[in-house]
């Protein structure tokens, strides 16, 4: 006659101790300690066993243990399940209930503190410098449209851009030339309001490119170096910051902004984008089209390499601007190669476009 295995025992873990239940009972507990309650919970979070669970499953060697809980369920001898009811009293174990408020927002606020990344500040001067590019756009068109109102020969409106109109008429340059006749004085003067708005928008415009220019070198020197002030910052941005940016394959980091073209490639519509945001490089855009793939592929191993540095604080590195400069060259040496054969449609939707 075989002898049955004895009952499993179901691992439970709270955030004031790990307890092995049986049958709606704890058989063993390890309350944490008063000082350790803060760091078990960190550990949990980041998915990682605490000593009081391992502890508890050295003990329980040979006996079945469930767990509800994914994280435990690697551990040797542990299996998914579990069905205890069982609600464990803190105050059993002489620890108050009101005791977890204060424990979870200090743990919030470490993960917080250790998640923040200082590149926020590029990131959103970055966006700062998008947002007023469109607003000035619009401005622009506007200052257009409306200063060749007053142009006595029809065929000269609209002939004039939109910076040089928008100085015009800051600056009252019109009031005098008889070829204009504003009627409404009022009219003509918040004109030159929204003129002195333009001038406004591009001398911020211009104040944030040029503190983007001078700290994001001091935060991403050796990303700066290889891909230069701005079009770095951007990089930055797109990828979620520099933290972000690091941990990112150079594969992903060779498109980072060409999202929808690649998309695009995956639902059979279009080829692989070759780059992204890269191509803003100087040395990818000036080349032949044929060479800007393998460009681009170089560029982009050395930023992960660079943003990598950046990100453990390490110091310029002068040889990575080298070695992709040796690389651009051997490209551009080698001549443009052969061109991309066309692949046939993935799907039936892509063949019938």
């Amino acid at each position: 006659m075989t002898e049955r295995p004895g009952p499993s025992r179901e691992l439970v873990t709270t955030w004031f101790g790990a307890f092995l239940v049986e049958r709606d009972r704890v058989v063993e507990a390890r309350p944490f300690r008063g000082e350790d309650i803060d760091d078990r919970m960190r550990r949990r979070h980041a998915g990682e066993t605490v000593p009081e669970e391992l502890e508890l499953l050295e003990r329980s060697r040979g006996v079945p243990v469930v767990t509800r809980d994914r994280r435990l369920s690697a551990q040797p001898g542990v299996t998914l399940g579990g069905q205890s009811s069982l609600a464990i009293d803190p105050t059993s174990y002489g620890i108050e209930r009101s005791a977890l408020r204060d424990i979870s927002l200090r743990v919030a606020e470490d993960a917080l503190r250790a998640s923040w990344d200082p590149s926020i500040h590029v990131q959103e001067a970055v966006r700062s410098l998008a947002d007023l590019d469109e607003v000035k756009n619009l401005l622009g068109e506007r200052l257009v449209s409306w200063g060749s109102r007053d142009l006595a020969d029809p065929e000269l409106a609209g002939s004039e851009g939109a910076d040089s109109m928008a100085r015009s008429l800051a600056e009252g340059a019109r009031s005098d030339d008889p070829t204009f006749t504003p009627e409404e004085p009022e009219l003509v003067r918040a004109r030159q309001s929204l003129a002195e708005l333009y001038r406004s928008i591009e001398a911020v415009h211009a104040s944030l490119e040029s503190s983007v220019s001078e700290a994001l070198p001091r935060r991403a020197p050796n990303v700066s170096a290889l891909l230069g002030p701005l079009l770095a910052a951007r990089m930055l941005a797109q990828a979620g910051g520099l933290d972000r940016l690091a941990r990112l394959p150079a594969s992903t980091i060779q498109v980072l902004g060409a999202e929808k073209a690649f998309f695009e490639h995956l639902r059979g519509r279009a080829p692989p984008p070759r780059h992204g945001l890269l191509f803003l490089h100087p040395s990818i855009q000036g080349a032949p089209r044929r060479q800007r793939g393998k460009l681009a592929r170089a560029l982009a191993g050395k930023v992960a390499i660079a943003a990598r540095i950046d990100r453990e604080g390490g110091t310029l590195r002068p040889e990575l601007k080298k070695a992709y400069e040796a690389r651009s060259s051997a490209v551009r040496t080698a001549g443009p190669g052969k061109a991309r054969r066309s692949r046939p449609p993935l799907d039936g939707a892509a063949a019938d476009r």
